[in-house]
């Protein structure tokens, strides 16, 4: 059986309810959430094996942490305890016309200041098939990317199979290194990568480019210099995101292999419940299909967007859906009817 393991920092999510604007809230509802992890959380409910490895503190709110990897049946064995605090993200949701608001308080966090050679990597990897990363982490600090690289290389070395979701976050990237120091040779050891191909070309520092993803012809050239940057990559994908408001998506996914270019017919979503995590949905439902529907890769991006789709009707950073559920909208039932 096929085991991932996903690497990088669990948070507190704060965010107002109702909508509420920060400055109406009087409470917040506490949640944990993040990138990495939410793609474990994915995996482990279509009933794969899943392991999150990460660093938290050794206090009540890291072993509350904790308890929600065991909660939801993803490996946390090999969690590192040590650092002050846990990283915490506030989330403002919107409504309409009115976007969403996150506010990041992660600074010195357990993750972000924790160090090369805290994790065991050959150890931790050894039953696994699958690695997975994202930008996110190696955008924390210069420490968290070189944690980051150290157990993407001893992955690659070891024969797994390496997946990055870009991830490009501005508000995190401010200890003095731009994405293009850091993340090529990264990306260098990754096999499948989950991004805009804008993203990309800017993290590989690249002239910038805008694709249009509806000329199908004009893809392959693009996403092809991708393949010459990351000699290791085998597939990338990107996630369609036209958003009419914060409460209506049109979400939809371009897959490529290196020979072929696969799309996903752009589904709407409305109303939008909790957008957040809903990238993170999607990369665990590519991998997913990835991992199932063997050189299928069609349906491997449908299960994705599918996936994608679902998440926004759920509050909170994880995608709680099944295996069953993601094939019943895949069939074409997303009318919502209570089941009997």
């Amino acid at each position: 059986m096929s085991k991932t393991v996903a690497f990088g920092e669990i948070m507190l999510r704060l965010s107002t309810e109702r909508h509420l604007r920060f400055s109406q809230a009087k409470s917040f509802a506490a949640i944990y959430g993040g990138g990495e992890f939410n793609v474990a959380v994915s995996l482990a409910n279509y009933g794969l094996s899943a392991e999150f490895v990460t660093r938290v503190p050794n206090n009540e709110i890291g072993a509350c942490a904790m308890n929600e990897m065991r909660k939801l049946n993803v490996g946390s064995q090999n969690v590192v305890l040590g650092g002050d605090r846990l990283g915490i993200y506030f989330l403002e949701t919107g409504a309409g016309a009115r976007g969403s608001h996150v506010v990041y308080d992660r600074a010195n966090s357990a993750m972000a200041t924790t160090q090369k050679g805290d994790f065991n990597w050959e150890e931790i990897l050894k039953d696994a098939t699958w690695f997975h990363w994202s930008g996110i982490t190696p955008a924390i600090s210069e420490n968290a990317a070189l944690a980051c690289l150290e157990a993407v290389k001893t992955a690659f070395k070891m024969g797994l199979t390496v997946s990055c979701d870009l991830n490009y976050r501005s508000k995190l990237w401010n200890y003095g290194k731009h994405p293009s120091e850091v993340m090529p040779e990264l990306l260098k050891y990754s096999h499948i990568i989950l991004g805009d191909i804008d993203t990309a070309y800017f993290m590989l520092e690249k002239s910038k480019v805008e694709p249009n993803y509806q000329e199908e012809s004009t893809l392959p050239v693009l996403y092809n210099k991708l393949f010459e940057l990351c000699p290791n990559l085998k597939t990338v994908a990107t996630t369609l995101r036209y958003s009419i408001s914060a409460s209506h998506q049109r979400i939809g996914g371009v897959l490529y292999d290196g020979k072929s270019i696969f799309n996903a017919a752009v589904k709407d979503v409305t109303p939008v419940v909790d957008r957040v995590g809903s990238g993170d949905a999607f990369m665990g439902g590519l991998i997913y299909g990835l991992l199932t529907y063997e050189n299928d890769q069609q349906k491997a991006l449908d299960f994705a967007v599918a996936a994608c789709c679902l998440k926004h009707t759920i509050t909170g950073d994880y995608n709680l859906v099944t295996v069953e559920e993601v094939e019943k909208m895949l069939q074409g039932d997303s009318s919502g009817k209570v089941s009997r």
